[in-house]
């Protein structure tokens, strides 16, 4: 069994679904305890029953500063420290820039952007007086890749991208790595929408080299290998992790619109 994690304390949030939810359970088959952060509190109460001990689930809304103070004080009543943080939480509503609502991109930008810098904010807070820590923030293909009617989404997962390396220079002195990932199509919950409609389907394995959608758990072994100590000299990274897809560019998804 892989014990790399034991005595190892993580939050997760957007844990109940889709890249957090595979990031919770590899973490849990590592040996750490696990924090789930998230607003689906039904979901995150049925986990915490599969894994009494090892899982508190903390409700949360990432764009609200107070949960997320919340959240890191409850990590530390419940288990005692934080050493590793994964940001995930995110969703977008999508429109051409014409069409976009100011409301749609308030909701994205904030969801997407805000509330990983409110959680690095106070997670690095905690890590920088107990020794250091590391953090990863799931960013997107999109951060450097546009895609049509994906505006605020785009935007807000590149600057995920740029804040990531923002904070691993101010951090890297007091002991916390600061890495992103930037997952391609995975099949999620969020991406069932575009990946369950045939024509779309068809138009993203044109393509994506590998001719598939990733499952969450190949986002997560790489998340993980990130807060690793086989990732000790890894700071301010943004890894790629798409099937090769960034190499041939994003499909045209106007004529879906």
């Amino acid at each position: 069994m892989d014990k790399r994690f034991e005595n190892k304390v993580a939050i997760v949030t957007g844990g109940a679904s889709g890249i957090g939810y595979a990031i919770v359970e590899s973490l849990l088959e590592a040996g750490a305890k696990v924090v789930i952060a998230d607003l689906n509190e039904q979901t995150m109460q049925e986990i915490e029953a599969t894994h009494p001990g090892n899982v508190i689930a903390v409700k949360t809304n990432v764009t609200l500063e107070q949960d997320i103070e919340q959240l890191v004080n409850k990590t530390i009543e419940a288990f005692g420290q934080l050493d590793f943080a994964f940001n995930v939480a995110g969703a977008s509503k999508a429109a051409v820039i014409t069409d976009l609502t100011e409301s749609d991109w308030d909701f994205t930008v904030d969801l997407c952007l805000k509330g990983v810098f409110l959680c690095v904010k106070h997670q690095a807070r905690y890590m920088k007086d107990h020794g250091g820590g590391a953090i990863v923030n799931v960013s997107s293909l999109n951060a450097q890749v546009p895609m049509y009617a994906g505006t605020a989404y785009a935007s807000a997962k590149a600057g995920v991208e740029m804040l990531t390396k923002n904070a691993a220079l101010e951090l890297a002195r007091h002991n916390i790595r600061v890495n992103a990932i930037l997952p391609g199509l995975v099949l999620t919950p969020l991406t069932s929408q575009l990946t369950n409609v045939e024509v779309i389907h068809e138009a993203y394995m044109e393509r994506i080299p590998m001719k598939r959608a990733a499952d969450p758990k190949e986002m997560a072994g790489p998340a993980l290998f990130l807060v690793s100590d086989d990732a000790s000299y890894v700071n301010g990274a943004s890894l790629i992790v798409d099937g090769a897809w960034q190499t041939t560019g994003y499909p045209d998804l106007s004529k879906f619109f």
